[in-house]
């Protein structure tokens, strides 16, 4: 494909990036556990899973797109991001390694390419679950072949809300915890999956209400924001202002008031 090839080609290039990685992970479940993840910081593994996958990931885009970046999280040396609108692709092989170790069935591979750091293209893969995300940046979301539209719930008391614990960040851990309480206090219910790709799928199909994590990297949500964006709702950092491609925070709901309000709780 040439380095002009249109959205739709991106996008194509996602899902089946995605679907070459989730068939990696259902190749090995069962057969790989905690003992064979290789510690890459406090409570953060990597498998073989993780780099096969990456592997044919990887392998894929350069074969279709050779002149667009690559940020994976299982680089040595990642790329860094552009300075101009050259597409670069963010690609979680594995999100959710410790699930995978453990063999619970809540794990997915991410793949979006995002330009001039705004995601346009993206797929989540769950292979356990049989589930595939994809979105178009204003092409709407799908998930299954389907469109998918995120909650309409208004208030917080009926809502289920997703986190993810900063087990990777010890110093959020205090101001983390005091928002936690709060939330659990004022809506239906939290939720924490182990990935955040997942998560935000689940917000982009309105099986989440909102959520939030305090740091994450960009492979972690690059197709989650443009899920929960084209399915018509809103990501931002939890301090303010776009999430783009840089690690930090993230907070995402249905409607901007429905942030507004789990933003007042987390922070």
């Amino acid at each position: 494909m040439s380095p002009s090839a249109p959205p739709e080609a991106w996008l194509r290039t996602a899902l089946d990036a995605a679907d070459a990685a989730a068939r990696v992970h259902a190749e090995h479940l069962d057969s790989i556990g905690v003992a064979d993840g290789r510690t890459k910081g406090r409570a953060d593994f990597v498998s073989a899973v993780d780099e096969a996958a990456q592997e044919v990931v990887v392998d894929l885009i350069r074969r279709r797109h050779p002149s667009h970046l690559i940020l994976a999280e299982e680089d040595d040396a990642p790329p860094r991001l552009p300075d101009d609108d050259t597409p670069i692709w963010v690609v979680d092989p594995l999100d959710g390694t410790t699930n995978f170790l453990h063999s619970l069935p809540a794990h997915a591979a991410s793949v979006a390419v995002a330009v001039s750091g705004t995601p346009m293209a993206g797929a989540v893969v769950s292979s356990p679950s049989d589930e595939r995300w994809w979105a178009l940046r204003g092409g709407g979301a799908w998930k299954n072949g389907r469109p998918i539209r995120v909650s309409q719930a208004r208030s917080l008391d009926r809502s289920l809300i997703a986190t993810g614990f900063p087990f990777k960040n010890p110093e959020f851990l205090e101001p983390y915890l005091v928002g936690l309480g709060r939330v659990l206090r004022e809506t239906s219910g939290v939720r924490r999956v182990g990935s955040a790709a997942m998560d935000l799928a689940y917000v982009a199909e309105g099986r989440f209400d909102g959520f939030w994590e305090f740091h994450l990297s960009p492979w972690d949500y690059a197709a989650g924001v443009l899920l929960v964006e084209e399915a018509g709702g809103v990501v931002q950092r939890i301090e303010g202002g776009p999430v783009g491609l840089e690690p930090g925070s993230a907070i995402a709901a249905g409607s901007r008031e429905q942030l507004e309000g789990l933003r007042q709780l987390v922070t």
